[in-house]
């Protein structure tokens, strides 16, 4: 092989990995490119994820805030149950005492 034969070949040897880099490139360009329409939706999607992370905020802070009502509510109604059971027993002691007093009474006569 003289010099002439050897710069040809190297030349072509050259030419064709730069081609074999430039048609890489270009398909790797290809599949990975990300397109005006895929940024849109891309936007659009996130968009939707940060309103739907708002509402659940929301909806936390308004279940929060009613669970909180409702222990309220409940720990209310426990005292006025409370209360009443302590109303009844004092009731039916009364006319325990109310229903002795009246047998005394009608047995001394």
């Amino acid at each position: 092989m003289n010099r002439t034969e050897f710069v040809i070949a190297t030349a072509i040897i050259l030419f064709l990995s730069f081609c074999l880099g430039w048609f890489a490139s270009w398909l790797i360009h290809r599949l990975t490119r990300v397109t005006r329409a895929d940024m849109g939706e891309l936007e659009q999607m996130a968009q939707a994820l940060h309103e739907a992370e708002e509402n659940r905020d929301q909806a936390i802070t308004y279940i929060e805030a009613r669970e909180a009502e409702l222990m309220n509510q409940l720990s209310q109604t426990e005292a006025e149950l409370r209360a009443a059971m302590d109303g009844l027993r004092d009731a039916r002691h009364e006319a325990e005492e109310l229903r002795a007093y009246i047998d005394r009474m009608n047995g001394s006569k």
